[in-house]
């Protein structure tokens, strides 16, 4: 079986702004690339797992969502990342009603773990917000990171908060 590195987008991969969906709008955290580089030599296989409900709110497409998307991805591969898969999840509760997938639900992440033949209990996730870590938790991960790099988080469920994403390298997993 496989162990995965799950990387909520944005917040953790690119800075966070509202409903982004414009390439020229992207803008990626410092660290990212190194951070997915040293997990892919500890042999996890990158997933990214993202809400996404600006499509439901009529804020950008799904296809303007798979174009930004593709950017990414040939981003992170021109840098020697392999971004192995990338779920979304398009809901929101108040609008399309409840779903599976939207985090802290863990929908995505167990269809990762089915589709990617995935061991969730040796997998890691790094979210910026308490949904990613419960989404994490709820699949059956031990193993969270909380990235706040504002340092305001004081509490979460996370194995642990950072405010660096280089912080996490020294984490013996």
């Amino acid at each position: 079986m496989n162990k995965a590195l799950f990387l909520d987008r944005d917040g953790v991969i690119n800075i966070e702004k509202d409903y982004l969906y414009k390439i020229e709008d992207f803008e990626f955290v410092d660290g990212i690339f190194n951070l997915c580089k040293y997990y892919q030599k500890l042999g996890f296989i990158i997933v990214v797992v993202t809400n996404q409900s600006g499509i439901v709110r009529d804020y950008y497409t799904e296809k303007d969502f798979d174009i930004l998307t593709s950017w990414m991805l040939k981003e992170f591969s021109s840098k020697g990342v392999n971004i192995k898969k990338v779920y979304y999840c398009p809901h929101h509760p108040e609008i399309s009603g409840e779903c599976s997938c939207r985090k802290p639900n863990p929908g995505m992440l167990l269809q990762a773990s089915k589709e990617l033949n995935i061991d969730l209990s040796n997998s890691v996730i790094i979210g910026d917000k308490e949904r990613d870590i419960l989404a994490g938790i709820n699949a059956g991960l031990t193993t969270t990171f909380l990235y706040d790099e504002t340092n305001s988080i004081k509490v979460s469920k996370a194995s642990k908060i950072v405010s660096k994403l280089e912080d996490i390298y020294c984490v013996n997993t």
